[in-house]
């Protein structure tokens, strides 16, 4: 066995591929196995019925997942206006902060955060805060499109899903149970 680290781990799943969700997801299943708390907080995500959403819910209180987000903005028919999108989002930074100082969970993950960031609905600056705010043995990841490489030297692990493949191409829409 190697050694345990003396601070919690900064996680980053990003890439254009499709997993990025699943891996934290799976990371969390892990962490519940071993009596760890997780709390997750869902970026971006907010109108659709996500199976996670409904499978959390067989581990809590344990593991405790929340949507901060309006839908899926500028795009899929987003009528939302951008304003209720950024505020739904930094309401979301702002309960990712509580959780993460609290220091009741022992994994926090922000899910789509990069999203949240590549469209200009949270600041970097406020998310390098709070990956430095954090008590020490907190981990957390941090996952979505498009992470920004400044975030990359504050990461213990980053991996990035790359898609070679996926039914989208074909025109096969979102499969429930796969994808959602």
């Amino acid at each position: 066995m190697g050694r345990i680290p003396e601070k919690g781990l900064v996680i980053i799943y990003t890439g254009s591929g499709k997993g990025k969700t699943t891996a934290a997801l799976g990371t969390a299943l892990r962490a519940v196995g071993h009596g760890w708390k997780v709390y997750i907080i869902q970026f971006v995500k907010g109108t659709w019925q996500y199976g996670e959403l409904d499978g959390i819910k067989q581990f809590a209180p344990n593991v405790i997942i929340e949507q901060s987000g309006k839908g899926f903005c500028k795009i899929c028919g987003d009528t939302v206006p951008i304003a209720e999108h950024k505020a739904a989002a930094q309401a979301g930074l702002r309960r990712a902060k509580e959780i993460i100082t609290a220091n009741t969970y022992q994994l926090v993950i922000l899910d789509e955060i990069f999203v949240a960031l590549s469209l200009d609905l949270v600041s970097l600056q406020d998310v390098i805060g709070l990956i430095q705010e954090r008590p020490p043995d907190v981990h957390m990841i941090l996952t979505g499109r498009d992470a920004p490489p400044e975030l990359f030297e504050m990461a213990d692990i980053v991996t990035e899903m790359k898609e070679i493949k996926h039914p989208f191409q074909k025109g096969i829409t979102a499969l429930k149970g796969i994808d959602y």
